[in-house]
């Protein structure tokens, strides 16, 4: 069986590869995209393709799946979003998204973090999905809890960035929650 691709309304959820190296690069280089991400930007198109090449030995291992965001209409790769510290003998893992600012605001993440969530629930029959995210990630808090993500707690010092260590917030979706009218 191979890659899962999966398709919404306006975005394909492609593997990610080497041709996708320059779109990635152009996106991770940007400091308003990596400013809440957990690493800094990226500095080079060689750790760019070193990240490329992670996403397919990580899906190799059955570690995670990293999905491209790909525009039907155009074509255009404008992000990730796939699945961290993937467990599916335990049933669980962590969400993880990115998009090119260009295309903030727009509903493209919560379209393609939605798609990524049926699969994992549906098709992968995981029970939990966490998601990390900084405090002052308001965007990213706001499109979680929409989603119908609890926040359970603080992770002390979890995430080191420019080198600090940094608070994180923990969320978590359960299956037996997907679906459910938003909360609150």
């Amino acid at each position: 069986m191979g890659f899962p691709e999966l398709e919404t309304k306006r975005l394909k959820l492609v593997q990610v590869k080497e041709e996708h190296t320059q779109s990635f690069f152009q996106i991770m280089s940007k400091d308003e995209v990596t400013e809440y991400y957990g690493m800094e930007s990226l500095k080079s198109m060689d750790e760019a393709a070193k990240i490329v090449a992670s996403f397919q030995s990580t899906y190799e291992s059955k570690r995670g799946i990293r999905w491209g965001i790909v525009l039907k209409e155009t074509d255009e790769f404008v992000g990730t979003a796939g699945l961290n510290n993937l467990r599916t003998w335990s049933k669980k893992a962590e969400i993880g998204f990115e998009l090119h600012p260009s295309h903030w605001r727009k509903g493209m993440t919560t379209e393609a973090v939605k798609e990524v969530l049926r699969y994992s629930f549906e098709d992968l029959e995981l029970f939990r999905m966490g998601a990390v995210t900084y405090p002052q990630n308001e965007p990213s808090i706001q499109l979680l809890r929409r989603l119908g993500f609890i926040k359970e707690g603080v992770l002390r010092g979890y995430l080191y960035q420019n080198n600090q260590c940094h608070d994180a917030l923990i969320f978590s979706l359960l299956s037996t929650d997907w679906g459910k009218p938003e909360n609150p």
